[in-house]
């Protein structure tokens, strides 16, 4: 991904959209402990010096910027960690993954 497609990049352009500030929108997101993230970890994200966050965290982002969680796991390079899980415990079969995948190419290449 370009620089203004990725993860990071995203989340910058979706907060600036919002007015928010780094530190505003850092306070809003949690880590497991309750705590919030510093100022600092946003921007290491937002400028790529980090990897994508943990799914709890890309889940806060989606809900505070307003934009759908799967769009940002796309962003990260994975899976929803419900999908990851009912692949993992068999819910979703080889064929239905490739399904999935061919409805999503069909649709891509519609739009190009």
């Amino acid at each position: 991904m370009n620089d203004r497609t990725g993860f990071g990049p995203v989340i910058s352009r979706l907060r600036k959209a919002k007015g928010l500030s780094q530190k505003d929108l850092a306070a809003r997101i949690r880590r497991e402990d309750g705590a919030a993230i510093s100022p600092q970890y946003l921007n290491d994200i937002e400028r790529g010096r980090r990897n994508a966050p943990p799914d709890h965290l890309v889940r806060q982002f989606a809900e505070v910027l307003e934009i759908d969680a799967d769009y940002l796991f796309s962003l990260a390079n994975r899976l929803p960690e419900d999908l990851r899980d009912d692949i993992q415990a068999g819910r979703l079969s080889e064929d239905d993954i490739s399904e999935v995948m061919m409805a999503f190419r069909r649709r891509r290449d519609t739009q190009d």
